[in-house]
């Protein structure tokens, strides 16, 4: 199983922006989860 190194250095970094994008999408979404009004602990 040869992989080419050139597709590593494409993917790669299309993998670790989307992750960070999912990543910032879910921390974003729990933050205005935790501030909906009427939500308050």
């Amino acid at each position: 199983m040869d992989i080419d190194f050139r597709i590593i250095i494409v993917i790669a970094p299309v993998l670790l922006a989307g992750s960070w994008a999912i990543f910032n999408i879910l921390a974003a979404a729990l933050n205005q989860y935790n501030n909906l009004p009427g939500n308050k602990k």
